[in-house]
C-alpha cells in the first residue's frame, strides 16, 4: 500500500508483487509515485486551463474589437513576455501565502500571453472573412459572432498544442515553491533514504 509499512519486504528488488520493488520500510515505490503524482498532475492540468482562458479570451477580445482595447492587450502581454515567469509567479505566491490553491493561481497567472497571441492572430484572419461579415450583416452582436464564429473549433485548432506546453513549466513553478517552502510539506511525501534509494536500491 501507499504507505502501509512493511520491514518483512523491506528492500525487496523488482519483482510480480512490486513492481518497482520497496523502500527501506517495506512500501511499494510504485504505488507512491502513482499517488505522489496526483499532486503534479491537477497543478499541470487545472493552471493550463486556467491560462487557456484567459489567453483566449484576451486574445479573441483584442482581435475583434481592436483599436485602443487591442492596444492595452498588446501590451499588457508583452509585458508579462518581458518579465520571467517563475519570477512572476514567486511574487505571487510571496503575496498570496503558502497553499494548493494559491499555486494554481500564481502558476495560472504567468503563461496565458502566448495563447492570447495565438488567438489574436487567429481572429485577424477570420475577421475580414464571408461568414463573419454575413454574420455582421445578419445583425449578429458582437458576443454570438466571437462565440459562434470566431471561437469554432477549427479556429481553435492551433490553439491546443500550444496552449498544453507551458505545462512543463508549471512543473518547474511547482518544484521551485517546494524548494522555498510554499506548496506544503506532505507526510506522504516520497522519501528515498540513503540519498536516491530508488536508483541504488536491490535489484536496479
Amino acid at each position: 500500500m501507499v504507505d502501509d509499512a512493511n520491514l518483512l519486504v523491506a528492500e525487496q528488488p523488482p519483482d510480480s508483487t512490486y513492481l518497482c520493488g520497496t523502500d527501506s520500510q517495506g512500501r511499494d515505490i510504485l504505488s507512491r509515485v502513482i499517488y505522489g503524482a496526483r499532486i503534479s498532475l491537477s497543478i499541470g492540468i487545472v493552471t493550463q486551463v486556467i491560462n487557456t482562458i484567459i489567453g483566449v479570451i484576451l486574445g479573441v477580445t483584442a482581435g475583434f474589437i481592436g483599436k485602443l482595447w487591442d492596444d492595452l492587450v498588446m501590451g499588457l502581454t508583452s509585458l508579462m513576455l518581458s518579465i520571467p515567469s517563475l519570477v512572476f509567479s514567486l511574487a505571487i505566491m510571496a503575496y498570496l501565502g503558502p497553499g494548493l490553491i494559491n499555486v494554481f493561481i500564481a502558476l495560472g497567472l504567468t503563461n496565458w500571453a502566448f495563447t492570447c497571441r495565438i488567438a489574436r492572430a487567429q481572429v485577424l484572419s477570420a475577421r475580414s472573412t464571408e461568414y463573419v461579415m454575413a454574420a455582421k450583416a445578419m445583425g449578429y452582436g458582437r458576443m454570438r459572432i466571437m462565440w459562434n464564429r470566431l471561437c469554432h473549433p477549427d479556429r481553435s485548432i492551433p490553439l491546443f498544442p500550444r496552449s498544453w506546453h507551458p505545462a512543463a513549466n508549471s512543473q518547474l513553478g511547482r518544484h521551485a515553491f517546494q524548494c522555498q517552502g510554499a506548496l506544503f510539506h506532505s507526510p506522504m511525501a516520497l522519501y528515498f533514504p540513503g540519498g536516491g534509494h530508488f536508483f541504488h536500491g536491490p535489484g536496479v
